[in-house]
């Protein structure tokens, strides 16, 4: 369990800022422009960033590549999860209409569901964790540049 509590810890973290972020963002009415879901990005990545850091400095000598990528994937990945579950609830129960202004941005004549535009969210939430887990650990990965990482190579 102790390899879990990191992504765990971090990933509701982070589903918090996204949280707050929406409903700040709904308190002006700008929740239906999706060019303010570019700041998401921002609050996924340092969640993402800081999660891995830990990690790190956690595993001390012992941090491997793959289980720091599997900290930032699953730390993005529960606060996608978290994220779209709340996002689910927000626009079929607390603001019904907020569906219809959304796509009304886009289109009049276009019926979308429920399901489609969550699947849209989590979408979005996990490509947005994939890409950048494999760009933190680029930075955070050891050198091989080393007298040690010398020997590993051929």
């Amino acid at each position: 369990m102790k390899k879990f509590s990191i992504p765990i810890k971090h990933g509701v973290a982070v589903a918090a800022g996204l949280i707050a972020y929406f409903l700040i963002l709904s308190l002006f009415g700008a929740h239906k422009y999706p060019i303010f879901s570019l700041f998401n990005g921002v609050i996924m990545a340092y969640g993402m960033w800081e999660a891995i850091k830990y990690y790190r400095l956690s595993a001390g000598n012992k941090f491997k590549y793959q289980k720091g990528f599997m900290t930032g994937l699953l730390t993005g990945f529960n606060a996608t999860i978290i994220f779209t579950i709340f996002f689910g609830i927000y626009a079929t129960e607390i603001d019904p209409g907020f569906k219809d202004e959304l796509v009304a941005m886009w289109v009049d004549d276009w019926f979308i569901s429920i399901g489609m535009l969550l699947f849209t969210v989590a979408l979005m939430g996990f490509a947005t964790s994939i890409v950048f887990t494999l760009a933190f650990m680029q930075l955070k990965k050891d050198s091989w540049n080393t007298k040690e990482g010398k020997k590993h190579t051929y």
